[in-house]
């Protein structure tokens, strides 16, 4: 078998290319990273890019709407498309022999999609209709007040999908806009993984990309986002069941050095996040401190916690389901408790080996098959770069537990927190 290779390099038009060969199975999977998300958006603009997102599935001249899907369906291959915080993500998996068609037809839309009139008004219901899905989902609404609350100025308080309002309003215009300026190769990262040669896919490569024309990106300055000084809250109620608590901290950016010594601490109290958003395994949380001083106790139900990789700090929450007969501010009692002896007492070396073990473990899960490792070339590249990946699991193993207790200290402030409640009754509640 031969071994792995990877190419970087770039196209005289901007569009930053990463191959990895992995000669495992016949499979290439294909994706085009773009450097646009909700943190690019504007007041008034909220939603634009997973808006624009849906656009680029409703077809070009050469690939319309009607045959794309089928296509992809027939020759073998999967697609899909994601949008976040700092990026869109479009991506292929197809058998080795079917790459061009995903080549041929990303390559097309990122210059020719036609974002037609009617498709953009079929689309706005679309979108209105997922928007007010989000908004009958307990753990929705509280996400989208708590972000609000967590910033005053960074667009990262805004909820990928947008405020109805501006979807209301958005135009056709707008969408074209968004997708000229942002949808193109020098802002955008190509990831191809799987069983190809590397000069092969280099040729492919250029012919089917390099005549895709640059676009002026004039990137506008993201408004720098105060610390947190003071708690603040949410409380919500509506109709359910449950009760829901969540705390939010501000957490440190991807290419913080910090953020490996808050993934073990992550790991520590909550169990370990899974950094691939798409895939990978799942490793039980039965061990962690919250979950023997929440759970095993039965104040609540459940507990997690979550950390995500983006470009500038973000949020680390603590997700719990509260038992009928208990409160949520017993929870939170119980959680600062916990958090306090993290902060004041040192981690033991084995608690931390073992945390340490199982972040790793949860990180390979989501690395191990093909799809997974053309995720990750492009990933790591919209946060820092691929490097990030391959010295990941080195820099946790470096991590100590005086690291561990920095961490706790410098980011698991009260003060630096959005604490939201959800409780269930049948008429609905109001925001504090």
């Amino acid at each position: 078998m031969k071994e792995n290779k990877t190419k970087k390099y770039k196209l005289p038009n901007g569009l930053e290319v990463h191959l990895k060969e992995i000669h495992t199975a016949p499979i290439i999977s294909h994706w085009v990273w773009y450097r646009v998300g909700s943190r690019n958006e504007k007041p008034g603009k909220t939603g634009i890019s997973h808006w624009v997102e849906h656009m680029l599935f409703k077809g070009t001249e050469k690939f319309p709407a009607s045959i794309s899907d089928r296509v992809i369906s027939r020759e073998g291959g999967i697609w899909n498309a994601f949008t976040f915080l700092d990026w869109t993500a479009f991506f292929e998996t197809m058998p080795a022999d079917k790459i061009d068609l995903a080549l041929d037809m990303e390559s097309d839309r990122m210059m020719n999609c036609l974002f037609d009139k009617d498709e953009v008004e079929s689309e706005r219901t679309v979108v209105l209709s997922e928007r007010e899905g989000n908004e009958n989902e307990p753990l929705m609404r509280l996400d989208e007040q708590m972000q609000m609350k967590a910033f005053d100025q960074h667009p990262y308080r805004n909820e990928v999908i947008g405020l109805a309002d501006d979807i209301r309003s958005i135009t056709r215009d707008d969408l074209y806009q968004h997708y000229r300026r942002y949808y193109a190769p020098n802002n955008a990262v190509l990831a191809i993984a799987g069983d190809f040669d590397m000069a092969t896919m280099v040729q492919k490569v250029e012919q089917y990309y390099s005549k895709v024309p640059s676009s002026n990106l004039d990137a506008q300055p993201i408004p720098a986002e105060a610390a947190l000084t003071a708690e603040r809250r949410v409380e919500i109620s509506g109709p359910g069941d449950t009760t829901y608590l969540r705390v939010s901290y501000r957490a440190p950016a991807a290419a913080n050095d910090d953020f490996f010594a808050f993934s073990v601490l992550d790991s520590v109290l909550s169990g370990p996040s899974g950094l691939n958003m798409f895939g990978g395994g799942n490793i039980s949380n039965k061990t962690s401190r919250l979950y023997q001083a929440l759970v095993d106790s039965e104040i609540t139900v459940s507990v997690s916690g979550g950390i995500q990789s983006t470009i500038d700090p973000f949020l680390y929450t603590f997700t719990m389901i509260v038992r009928p007969e208990k409160s949520p501010e017993e929870a939170l009692q119980i959680l600062d408790a916990e958090i306090a002896k993290v902060q004041q007492q040192v981690v033991g070396k084995v608690e931390i080996h073992k945390a340490i073990k199982q972040a790793k473990a949860m990180f390979a899960y989501g690395s191990e098959n093909v799809t997974n490792q053309a995720f990750w070339l492009g990933y790591a590249e919209m946060f820092d770069d691929y490097s990030w990946f391959e010295e990941y699991i080195a820099r946790l193993e470096q991590v100590n537990p005086q690291a561990v207790q920095l961490a706790a200290n410098k980011y698991l402030s009260a003060a630096r927190r959005v604490v939201g409640i959800y409780t269930p009754q049948m008429q609905e509640g109001s925001v504090s």
